[in-house]
C-alpha cells in the first residue's frame, strides 16, 4: 500500500493510519480540508480519492446525533468524528445554547462544518442512525425512551451503568425510570466486553474512574492472581471530570494550588467499580475507593493497592497484564519499571499502566493513567469501531486520529452493528 507522509494533516474526512514517517510533504487546501492534526501521522493514499481537487467523502457515512453538545465531552466527540470520514454529524443538540453555532461555543472548532445546534423538543432524528447522549445523569432516561426505535445510542451518562435499578437508586437518589432500557443496556468497556457490544443497541458509557480502574484489575481477577478483599484505590482527576456547568466548588481559586478529596466513601463510581470486579471475580468484591480532584484541566491517575494471590509474583501480574492486552492497540503495558504519567496521555485514547512490588511482602501496586475525557468517555472510539466493518476497513483507530487528532473519548459501540 502507498502513503504519503505528513507532519501536519489537513483533512477533514479522511482516516489515518499509523505508520514510521519520515519526512513532511504539503497537501493542497480546500473548502473540505482542514488542519486538525499535529504530530506525524501517515495517511494510506489508497483511501484517499480527490476529485477535480476535492476531496470527496465516502459512499458511505454513518450519520451521527449529539445530544448535550456544549459540555466537554460532547465537544470532544465533535472534534473526533467532524474529521473521520465514515461519519457525518446531522443533529446536535444544547438546550441552553440552542441557535448557537459550535463554533461559538468552543471556538476551536469554528472551522468544522456542523449543523446549529436545536433544543432537544426540536430535535429531528430522520436523518441520524446513531445518537451519542452527553446529558447530566438523571436526565437520560426519559429522553432514550423517547427516541426511535431505529437508533444506535451510546450513553455517556450513569443512567444506564448500574443492572440493578434499586442501586442506582440508592447511589443516585431517584428511581430508575427505565427498566426495561436497563435490561437492554450493554456496559460498553471495550477490552472486556467487546463481544457483548456487538449487537447492541444501547450502550452504556463506562465510567472514568471504573476505567482506569477496571483495565487493569479485571484480568488479575480472572485469572486468579490477586486476592478479591483488601484492595485499595487512590484516584486522581482533572477538573474537567466534574462537568461544564458552573459551581463555586470548581471555581478557580478553589481547585488551584491544593488537594480535594471528594465523595469520601460515597463516590457514585464506587458500586460501577465493584460490579464490574465482581463480574470478573463469579462473586462480591468491594473496594476501598477514594477520589481527589487534582488542579489540572484533565487526566486521571489510580493507584491501586491490591494482594497477591499465595505463591503469586509481580512478575506473574506483569505478564498476566502483558498477555490481556497484547493485541490492544489502546492499552499499553509500560516497560518495566516505567512509572505511567497522565502528561504523556493528555489528549489520548491511551490507557498506560505499570505493576510494582510494595515495601509490604505479599503486595504490589499497580497504577493506571488515562485522559478521563477521553479513554475516560470512551464510547466514541467504540462506535468507530463497530461501524468500520461497514466500510471494510481495519478496526485500528490510531493516535493520530484520535487527537488533532490525538484523544480517548467515547469507545462503547466501535463494534456495533448499524446499517
Amino acid at each position: 500500500m502507498s502513503t504519503a507522509t505528513f507532519n501536519s494533516i489537513c483533512l477533514t474526512r479522511e482516516f489515518l493510519w499509523k505508520d514510521e514517517p519520515k519526512n513532511s510533504k504539503l497537501i493542497k487546501r480546500n473548502e473540505r480540508a482542514k488542519l486538525c492534526i499535529t504530530g506525524s501521522a501517515t495517511l494510506s493514499t489508497k483511501s484517499l480519492q480527490i476529485e477535480d481537487g476535492k476531496l470527496q467523502k465516502p459512499e458511505k457515512q454513518v450519520r451521527i446525533g449529539l445530544l448535550g453538545a456544549s459540555g466537554y465531552t460532547g465537544a470532544e466527540i465533535v472534534r473526533l468524528l467532524a474529521n473521520h470520514p465514515y461519519f457525518d454529524i446531522t443533529l446536535m443538540t444544547a438546550d441552553r445554547k440552542a441557535g448557537q453555532s459550535m463554533g461559538s461555543v468552543f471556538p476551536h472548532l469554528i472551522t468544522q462544518d456542523l449543523p446549529i445546534m436545536v433544543s432537544i423538543k426540536d430535535a429531528d432524528f430522520a436523518n441520524v442512525d446513531a445518537v451519542f447522549c452527553c446529558l447530566p445523569h438523571g436526565t437520560t432516561q426519559e429522553i432514550i425512551k423517547g427516541l426511535p426505535k431505529s437508533l444506535k445510542i451510546v450513553d455517556l451518562s450513569a443512567d444506564f451503568r448500574l443492572r440493578d435499578i434499586s442501586e442506582y437508586q440508592e447511589w443516585y437518589g431517584q428511581p430508575h425510570i427505565a427498566p426495561e432500557l436497563q435490561k437492554e443496556a450493554v456496559y460498553g468497556l471495550t477490552e472486556i466486553s467487546r463481544e457483548v457490544i456487538k449487537n447492541a443497541r444501547l450502550v452504556a458509557n463506562p465510567g472514568c474512574y471504573p476505567t482506569s480502574i477496571q483495565l487493569p484489575l479485571v484480568p488479575l481477577i480472572k485469572a486468579n492472581l490477586i486476592e478479591n478483599r483488601n484492595i485499595i484505590i487512590d484516584a486522581k482527576s482533572g477538573v474537567s471530570g466534574a462537568g461544564r456547568g458552573a459551581k463555586e466548588a470548581n471555581l478557580y481559586s478553589e481547585i488551584a494550588e491544593g488537594i480535594y478529596s471528594y465523595g469520601v466513601t460515597r463516590h457514585r463510581h464506587a458500586p460501577e467499580i465493584e460490579q464490574g470486579l465482581s463480574d470478573a471475580a463469579h462473586s462480591k468484591v468491594t473496594v476501598s475507593f477514594t477520589p481527589h480532584l487534582m488542579p489540572m484541566i484533565r487526566g486521571m491517575q489510580s493507584t491501586i493497592y491490591v494482594e497477591m494471590a499465595p505463591g503469586v509474583t509481580i512478575e506473574d501480574l506483569y505478564e498476566q497484564l502483558k498477555i490481556s492486552y497484547k493485541d490492544e492497540e489502546f492499552v499499553k503495558l509500560l516497560e518495566k519499571g516505567v512509572v505511567p504519567r497522565t502528561h504523556n496521555v493528555r489528549g489520548s485514547n491511551y490507557c498506560f499502566m505499570n505493576v510494582f512490588p510494595d515495601r509490604i511482602p505479599g503486595r504490589a501496586i499497580i497504577i493506571s493513567v488515562i485522559d478521563n475525557l477521553v479513554k475516560g468517555a470512551s464510547a466514541l472510539v467504540s462506535l468507530i469501531y463497530s461501524f468500520l466493518h461497514i466500510f471494510n476497513k481495519s478496526n485500528r483507530v490510531t493516535e493520530e486520529f484520535c487527537f488533532e487528532c490525538p484523544y480517548n473519548l467515547l469507545k462503547a459501540i466501535f463494534y456495533m452493528h448499524v446499517i
